[in-house]
C-alpha cells in the first residue's frame, strides 16, 4: 500500500470518513496531510483513490478541492524523494532504450502495489515512450516493460494493462522489426494473462485494430490475438460470435493476402468454439462461403439437410447469417427459396426472442425483397411466410423482456452492473478500490450477465482477485457473493419449471430442441424416461420420430446421459449387409460395437440367435441371403446381446410375420429392467406392448399413460393411429391408360404358367409349378412366412428375375409399377436429387430407366449369338441389324426389321411369333415397353409443375417434393416418393412389396382409400392383416414352394361390364399453364351413322345450312 509521509492512504481515508461530518475538519485534515506529505503526491493520490460510491466519494471530494486550491496558492517547488527519483530513473532508462529497465519497473510496481501504476504518472510515461515515433529503442523498451509487468505482476495488472492493448496493436505496424517483435510478445502475454470472462472487454480494442484504415500488420496482429483466445477462453469467445463474425468477415475479403489468410484462420478458430455439434461439421463450408460466394448454393443445400438437436442461440445464428444473406441474393430462385425456408425455421427455433436482435435487421430487408420481387409465386409465398415469422419474433423480442430487466447488450448492461457493484460496496465500509479496477470488474461482469452465466466459480474468478489488494479475503468473498446475487436477480427472467412424474428409477430428464433444415420438429421439448417402461412414440410422417431416436443413439441430444452412463441401443430398419458373404453368427460376433458394449462369448451369441429362430444351419448362412424379416430378427438379436438400458426400436414389426410379431411382444413385455421406445404403425403391436404414449404436439413431447387405445380415448383426433378408416389424408392414384383389346376388367393381362425358380447354389427350387393370372380388377394379397418366396414371385412377375422354367406373360402394352420391399433401393443412388428431379431423371428418355436394369432386358451371350445367326427371309439369307418399331396385325403385332448391309428401303415386317422363334423375345419386349411407356407419357409433360401436382396427390408437398433433397426425407416420405415415381406413367398394375413399412397410420389409411378407387390391378405383400383384409378379395398363400390361390375377383355390375377408357382432358405445360387436350374422334356405329344422316337430311329440308365439315366433330 502506498505511503505518504508514513501515513497509509487507507488510514487517511478512514480518518476522513470519521471527521467528514464536521465542516472545517476536512480542511484541517488536508493541512495535516500537506505538512506530513508532499503536496503533488497527496493531490494525485486522493484523486486516484476517489471511489465511485457516494460514501467514499463524499469525504474525499471535500478535501480534494482545498488541496487543489492550496496547491494553486502555494505552488511550491516539487520535493524530490527517493521514490520519485527511482521512478524518474526508470523512465529515463526506458527512454534511453534500455530493455533491462523492464524487469526493474515490474519489480517496482510489484513492491509498491496498485498505486504505483499511477504514482508519478509511471504508466502514462511508459505509454508515451511506446508511442515515441522518433525513438525506436524507447518503443521497444516500453513494449518489453509492458511484457514484464504482465508476466511479473500478474492478474492485478489486468485493469491497467488491458487499455494498453491499443498501443500494443499500433506497434504491430511499426517500421522497425524489433519493435514489431516486442509488440507481438506483449500482445501474446496479455492474452495469456487475460481473465477468460474479460474477453468481451478486449474485443472492442481488437476490432478497432481490424478497421480498414489500420496498417495490414496491425490487422494481422489483432486477428492472431483473437485466435489465441480460443485456447484460453473458448466458451466465452463463442458467446461473442455475433460481434466477431461481421468484423472478421470483412477482413476475409481484404485486398492484402496476409490479412485474408489470418482472417480465415481466426474465423475458423473462433467458430471451433461454437459449442453447437450440429453446425460444427459445416463450419469450413460456412467460412468458405464468406471468402468464396460461389459456394453458397451447395452450402445452403447441405445446411437444409441438417438435423438440429441443440438449441439455436445467438452464436450459432451469427455464423449462419452471412450464408443466409448471400443465399437471399443468389440468382437461382431455388437457392433463395431454400434460404427463406431455413430462416423461417431458425426463427421458430430461437427460444429467447431477444436473440432475434442478432439477425432480424440483417435478414429482414433481403427477405422482403424476395417476397415482393421474385417472379416465382411459390417462392414469394415462402419468403412472405418467413417475413411474417421474423416480424412476429421481432415483436416477441420487444414484449418478452420482463419488467425491470436491463437491456441485453453489454454496453447497456454495464451501467446496471456498475450500479449493483456500487450498492454492494456501500454496504461494506472496508471495501475500497480504485476506479480502474472497479470499471474493469463491472465490464467483465456485464458480459457474464449478458450470456446469463451465474456460476459461482466464474464470478469468483472475475471479481475476487481484483478486490484482494483493497480488502481481506473474507470481505472480498462477501462482496463477490452479494454482487452475484444482486446481478442474478436483475438479469434472470424466469426459473425453470419443475416437471413431476410418477415413481420409478429415472433414466433421463432432459430438455432439447430438434429440427431438420426444412422443418421444425421439436422446440424446448422435455423427454422424461423411467426404467422398465415401454413408450410408444406417435406422430405423423415427418414429425421427427426416427430423427429423434437416431439423435439419441448418436449422443446428439442435449442433456441425454452419455453412453458410458446409460447404454442405449438403436434397432434400425435394416441391417447393413456390406459383409454379405459373412455367416450370420460371425456377422454378429465380430460386430465391434457389440464387443465394446458387452463382450459376449461366441456360445452366447449362438444361444441368442437360436432363441429368435435361427437354427444352427441358418446361423451359417450368408447375411446377404436373409429375407427382410430375418434381417430384422437378426437386428433384434444383436440388440438383446447389447444388454441395453434403453432399446430404441424403429418399426420393429416391419417384415415380420404374425408369429414373430407375437414373439416380439412377449419378449419386450418381459424386460422389467429395460426401457423401450418404439416407433411403429402397427396399432395392435402398440396396444399389446406400450405402457405409455409419447405424442408430438405443437413441437413438444407430451406423455400419456396407457397403451394406444387409452391414448385415443384422451386424444380422439389421433384416432388415425388406431383405425385406417379414421385417416384424414387422401391419396389419389392416376387412372391407368388405354389397353388395346381389353374391354373388360376381368380379362387377364398378366399370367404365370407352371413357373419354377431357384437361386444359384440352392439345393431345391424356391418356387415350382406356380400358375396365376391377374386382371385390372385384381386385388391380391400374397401371404406366407418369412423366406417362403413371396418377394421372389413378385420379382418374377415384374421381370426383375427370370424363371428357371415356365412362362410369364403380360399384355404387350401393359405398364407395371413396382415398389420393392426395401423401397429405398429405388432412390439410394439419387439422395442428392429432389423427388421432382428424380422423377424427371427416371423418365427423361421416354421410358422408365428402372426397366433398363431388369433381367428380362439383359441379353445373355448365348441369346446374342442366336440373334446374330443368318435367317432365310424372302428367299435370301440375312442377319438382323435392329428392330425399329411395330404395327398392329389382327390380334397381335408385326415388327419392322432392319438388315445388316441393306438399305432401309429393304426393311421387312415380320410377325412376333417368327421373331420369337429367331430368339428376339427380349428385344421385342423392349419395343413393347417403349411403346407402352410412350402411350402412358403422351398426355403427361415431364415438367416441374406437373410432377409437383402428381407428388401432392400422394402426400408430398412442394416443400419436400421440389425443394428438399431425398437424403433429408423421412422413411415414410421416401416410400411416398417411390410410389409416386412408379405411378408416373399411368400403370395398369401396381405391385407393392410390404407397402405398410415406414408409412404412418394416416398415410396407410390414405393409401387404402386410393387403392380402393384405383382403376388398375393391385398385388401386394403385407404382414399387416388389417390392411390386406380391408382391400384384398383374393389371397395367394406361398408355402413349401407352392402357391395356393383363394378367393375370387369381385364381379362387375352389369351396367359396368363394358370397360370404357377415358382419356385425360387437360394437362399442365412447362410454364404451368393448363392446356386442354383435344379428344380423339369417336368412332360411330352403323346405327349412329344412320341417325346422324337422318338428322342432317331433316335440317336441309327445313332450309338450314349444313356444312360437310361438321362431320369432323364426330
Amino acid at each position: 500500500m502506498t505511503r505518504i509521509g508514513g501515513v497509509l492512504i487507507a488510514q487517511a481515508i478512514c480518518g476522513l470518513r470519521n471527521i467528514s461530518q464536521d465542516t472545517p475538519a476536512p480542511q484541517i485534515f488536508c493541512r495535516i496531510i500537506q505538512q506530513r506529505a508532499r503536496l503533488p503526491t497527496t493531490t494525485d493520490t486522493f484523486l486516484s483513490f476517489m471511489a465511485p460510491t457516494t460514501e467514499v466519494a463524499a469525504p474525499i471530494a471535500v478535501p480534494a478541492a482545498p488541496i487543489k486550491a492550496m496547491a494553486a496558492e502555494a505552488a511550491p517547488a516539487p520535493v524530490e524523494t527517493k521514490e520519485s527519483l527511482a521512478v524518474k530513473d526508470l523512465v529515463a532508462r526506458i527512454n534511453a532504450g534500455q530493455k533491462s529497465a523492464a524487469a526493474d519497473v515490474a519489480a517496482h510496481i510489484k513492491a509498491g502495489g496498485i498505486g504505483a501504476f499511477k504514482a508519478y504518472d509511471l504508466l502514462d510515461q511508459i505509454q508515451a515512450a511506446a508511442n515515441d515515433l522518433k525513438a525506436p529503442a524507447a518503443r521497444e523498451a516500453a513494449l518489453a516493460t509492458f511484457t514484464a509487468i504482465i508476466q511479473d505482476v500478474g492478474r492485478l495488472a489486468e485493469p491497467y494493462m488491458v487499455p494498453q492493448l491499443a498501443t500494443i496493436l499500433d506497434r504491430y505496424g511499426d517500421k522497425v522489426a524489433p519493435v514489431r517483435a516486442a509488440a507481438a510478445d506483449a500482445g501474446i502475454a496479455l492474452m495469456g494473462l487475460l481473465c477468460p470472462h474479460a474477453v468481451g472487454v478486449v474485443l472492442p480494442i481488437l476490432f478497432a485494430g481490424m478497421e480498414q484504415k489500420r496498417l495490414w500488420q496491425t490487422k494481422v496482429g489483432a486477428l492472431e490475438l483473437l485466435g489465441t483466445l480460443t485456447k484460453t477462453a473458448p466458451k466465452q469467445l463463442s458467446a461473442c460470435l455475433p460481434d466477431i463474425v461481421p468484423i472478421v468477415s470483412e477482413c476475409m475479403v481484404d485486398a492484402k493476402p496476409q490479412v485474408k489468410e489470418a482472417a480465415i484462420k481466426a474465423m475458423t478458430q473462433s467458430c471451433s468454439s461454437l459449442g453447437n455439434r450440429d453446425i460444427e461439421p459445416f463450419v469450413p463450408s460456412l467460412i468458405a462461403c464468406i471468402a468464396r460466394p460461389a459456394e453458397t448454393p451447395d452450402c445452403v443445400h447441405k445446411l437444409s439437410a441438417t438435423t438440429f438437436v441443440q438449441a439455436v442461440e445467438a452464436p450459432t445464428l451469427s455464423i449462419l447469417i452471412p450464408l443466409l444473406v448471400r443465399g437471399l441474393r443468389e440468382r437461382q430462385t431455388a437457392v433463395k427459396r431454400k434460404a427463406a425456408v431455413i430462416i423461417d425455421n431458425m426463427a421458430k427455433l430461437v427460444d429467447n426472442p431477444a436473440d432475434a436482435t442478432v439477425f432480424l435487421p440483417r435478414l429482414l430487408p433481403g427477405l422482403e425483397f424476395v417476397a415482393k420481387e421474385v417472379s416465382d409465386p411459390e417462392c414469394r409465398n415462402v419468403a412472405a411466410r418467413a417475413v411474417e415469422t421474423l416480424q412476429r419474433v421481432g415483436i416477441d423480442s420487444q414484449t418478452a423482456t420482463p419488467e425491470g430487466e436491463a437491456p441485453k447488450s453489454a454496453g447497456d448492461k454495464l451501467q446496471a452492473v456498475r450500479k449493483a457493484l456500487d450498492t454492494v460496496l456501500a454496504s461494506h465500509k472496508a471495501a475500497v478500490a480504485d476506479a480502474a479496477t472497479l470499471e474493469f470488474i463491472a465490464a467483465t461482469c456485464a458480459h457474464l450477465c449478458v450470456v446469463r452465466s451465474f456460476d459461482e466459480n466464474a464470478w469468483e474468478l472475475a471479481v475476487t482477485p481484483y478486490l484482494l489488494p483493497f480488502m481481506g479475503q473474507d470481505a472480498a468473498d462477501q462482496v463477490t457473493a452479494a454482487f452475484l446475487a444482486q446481478c442474478k436477480v436483475d438479469t434472470i427472467e424466469k426459473a425453470a419449471q419443475d416437471v413431476s412424474d410418477d415413481e420409478g428409477e429415472e433414466l433421463c430428464n432432459c430438455e432439447f430442441s430438434l429440427a431438420y433444415g426444412g422443418k421444425i420438429l421439436l422446440n424446448n421439448a422435455t423427454l422424461h424416461l423411467k426404467r422398465g417402461r415401454r413408450y410408444g412414440l406417435c406422430g405423423p410422417n415427418g414429425a421427427g420420430k426416427s430423427t429423434l431416436m437416431r439423435a439419441i443413439a448418436n449422443g446428439q441430444l442435449d442433456g441425454f446421459p452419455p453412453k458410458d452412463q446409460l447404454r442405449t441401443v438403436y434397432v434400425e430398419h435394416d441391417i447393413d449387409a456390406s459383409e454379405s458373404e459373412a455367416a450370420v453368427v460371425e456377422f454378429v460376433y465380430s460386430d465391434p460395437i457389440l464387443q465394446d458394449a458387452s463382450h459376449p462369448a461366441h456360445g452366447e451369441v449362438e444361444r441368442v440367435l437360436e432363441s429368435v429362430g435361427f437354427t444352427s444351419v441358418m446361423q451359417q448362412q450368408a447375411v446377404g441371403s436373409l429375407s427382410g424379416g430375418w434381417k430384422m430378427k437378426l437386428a433384434l438379436a444383436r440388440a438383446m446381446l447389447m444388454k441395453a438400458d434403453i432399446m430404441l426400436l424403429d418399426e420393429p414389426t416391419n417384415h415380420l410375420d404374425v408369429t414373430n410379431v407375437a414373439w416380439l411382444e412377449g419378449y419386450l413385455n418381459n424386460l422389467p429392467q429395460v426401457t423401450s421406445m418404439v416407433v411403429s404403425h402397427d396399432s395392435g403391436f402398440l396396444d399389446n406392448v406400450c405402457t405409455d404414449i409419447i405424442h408430438y404436439e405443437g413441437r413438444k413431447l407430451r406423455k400419456y399413460k396407457g397403451n394406444l387405445s387409452e391414448f385415443v380415448k384422451r386424444v380422439p383426433e389421433a384416432r388415425s393411429y388406431y383405425t385406417l378408416a379414421a385417416a384424414t389424408q387422401k391419396f389419389v392414384l392416376p387412372e391407368p391408360g388405354f389397353l388395346e383389346g381389353i374391354k373388360s376388367k376381368d380379362r387377364a393381362i398378366l399370367k404365370m404358367q407352371k413357373v419354377a425358380f431357384r437361386y444359384p447354389g440352392a439345393e431345391k427350387p424356391l418356387l415350382q409349378g406356380v400358375t396365376i393370372q391377374c386382371s385390372l380388377n385384381s386385388r391380391v394379397a400374397i401371404l406366407g412366412a418369412n423366406g417362403a418366396g413371396k418377394s421372389t414371385m413378385i420379382k418374377l412377375l415384374t421381370g426383375e428375375l427370370e424363371p428357371e422354367s415356365g412362362i410369364v406373360w403380360k399384355h404387350p402394352n401393359m405398364r407395371v409399377a413396382y415398389v420393392a420391399q426395401h423401397a429405398f433401393h429405388h432412390v439410394e443412388q439419387h439422395l442428392d436429387k429432389t423427388p421432382n428431379e428424380y422423377i424427371q431423371w427416371r423418365y427423361a428418355i421416354g421410358e422408365d430407366r428402372e426397366n433398363l436394369e431388369k433381367v428380362t432386358r439383359q441379353v445373355k451371350e448365348e441369346e446374342k449369338a442366336k440373334m446374330e445367326e443368318k435367317v432365310v427371309v424372302d428367299g435370301a439369307k440375312k442377319v438382323v441389324e435392329s428392330i425399329l418399331g411395330r404395327r398392329k396385325l389382327k390380334r397381335s403385332y408385326e415388327y419392322e426389321v432392319a438388315w445388316v448391309g441393306l438399305h432401309p428401303d429393304q426393311n421387312s415386317w415380320l410377325t412376333r411369333d417368327r421373331l420369337e422363334e429367331m430368339g428376339f423375345t427380349k428385344m421385342l419386349n423392349e419395343i413393347d415397353v417403349k411403346e407402352a411407356a410412350r402411350a402412358g407419357l403422351a398426355t403427361r409433360p415431364l415438367t416441374q409443375k406437373e410432377i409437383e401436382k402428381h407428388l401432392k396427390a400422394v402426400g408430398i408437398d412442394p416443400e419436400f417434393g421440389t425443394h428438399s433433397h431425398i437424403r433429408g426425407l423421412s422413411g415414410g416420405q421416401k416410400v411416398k416418393v417411390v410410389l409416386a415415381a412408379a405411378m408416373w406413367n399411368n400403370p395398369h398394375m401396381l405391385v407393392l412389396d410390404e407397402p405398410t413399412n415406414y408409412l404412418d397410420r394416416d398415410s396407410l389409411g390414405a393409401l387404402a382409400g386410393a387403392i380402393k378407387d384405383y382403376g388398375g390391378g393391385v398385388i401386394m405383400i403385407s404382414h399387416n392383416r388389417e390392411f390386406t383384409k380391408e382391400l384384398c378379395s383374393e389371397t395367394w398363400t406361398v408355402a413349401c414352394g407352392q402357391l395356393l390361390a383363394e378367393g375370387e375377383q369381385p364381379a362387375l355390375a352389369k351396367e359396368a361390364a363394358k370397360l370404357e377408357w377415358k382419356a385425360a382432358d387437360e394437362m399442365i405445360d412447362a410454364f404451368g399453364n393448363i392446356v386442354k387436350i383435344k379428344q380423339p374422334k369417336k368412332k360411330l356405329s352403323n346405327k349412329e351413322k344412320k341417325q346422324r344422316a337422318k338428322v342432317r337430311k331433316a335440317r336441309r329440308e327445313r332450309g338450314e345450312e349444313v356444312s360437310d365439315s361438321e362431320e369432323e366433330d364426330f
